[in-house]
């Protein structure tokens, strides 16, 4: 019966993850790995596993149950509507990037409500590449490119972009040395490393054991690293005038992520919540759109 898998599976995951999770970690697999259902899980249905699709949930549970995250087992991960190509080169998105997103997608309506009718985006850190194919899905009109320091990072982003036929450019780039002359953007948005090394003691070995360090942590004695560079790029013009910085942060950081944009010129800084309530995002305006206004 294939409720005996989906049992078999949330049973073994339950002491590591526990029975919320376990049972959450098992249906995604019946879906996203055997294409069944829920509904066919509740309802007991019968269907017999081929041998190969037993050798597969075997192997499946195995690395499961050694805290291998399921995304990097069933090689996507869902983000703001789309499936994602995911590696352990890259990071699992998270929800909170969401947020991230359906704020720069609100800033490309508002440009081009105003006449910019293609704005030049930049993801800065792509990662995964969910960002910059988000926004190129959600914004066909805007003009997106994105970087990142890692080239295996960058081949898991332009995979999901032909996937998903996102029209967006990818370069290599060193988020902390000087950017390409003549790079100016009406946005540049960022989810850039910003876990302090000392936090890695209340994180989930899943996590710690699994994603790249170089795209999770920072430095305790330097934790704002990334923003300092991004500011100083932006304010230093890469961005366009009447342009926006948009950023994840590290919710410990909220207000001094926010005085380092404004130390750096950048101008009408706002700290946003996430759904959580948590400091997450910042956004911060060209500082000719202060001058200008």
């Amino acid at each position: 019966m294939m409720n005996t898998f989906y049992s078999q599976l949330r049973a073994a995951l339950s002491p590591r993850y526990g029975e919320a999770e376990a049972r959450a970690i098992a249906f995604l697999v019946m879906e996203k790995a055997f294409g069944v259902g829920r509904t066919d899980v509740y309802a007991d249905k019968v269907r017999d596993f081929s041998e190969d699709e037993r050798l597969r949930f075997r192997n499946i549970c195995e690395r499961l149950e050694k805290g291998e995250p399921v995304q990097y087992v069933l090689g996507s991960a869902e983000f703001a509507g789309h499936d994602f190509a995911v590696s352990p080169a890259v990071l699992i998105p998270r929800p909170e990037t969401e947020e991230l997103v359906a704020q720069a997608v609100g800033t490309l309506r508002q440009m081009r409500a105003a006449g910019i009718t293609a704005p030049r985006v930049l993801d800065a850190g792509t990662g995964s590449g969910c960002i910059a194919v988000s926004v190129a899905l959600a914004c066909p009109w805007a003009e997106v490119e994105a970087c990142d320091l890692s080239e295996p990072a960058l081949q898991v982003a332009r995979a999901n972009a032909a996937a998903m036929q996102a029209p967006v450019r990818f370069f290599r780039c060193d988020l902390l040395a000087p950017w390409p002359a003549g790079s100016r953007y009406h946005l540049i948005v960022s989810n850039p490393p910003y876990i302090c090394q000392s936090e890695q003691r209340d994180m989930q070995p899943h996590v710690l054991d699994h994603e790249p360090h170089t795209a999770l942590f920072v430095p305790d004695a330097d934790p704002l690293r990334f923003y300092r560079a991004l500011a100083l790029q932006a304010a230093g013009g890469s961005l366009c005038p009447g342009g926006r910085l948009a950023v994840e942060i590290n919710r410990a950081y909220g207000a001094e992520t926010a005085a380092l944009l404004s130390r750096s010129g950048l101008c009408r800084v706002q700290v946003l919540p996430d759904s959580f309530g948590n400091d997450r995002m910042v956004l911060a305006d060209a500082p000719e759109q202060a001058l200008g206004g």
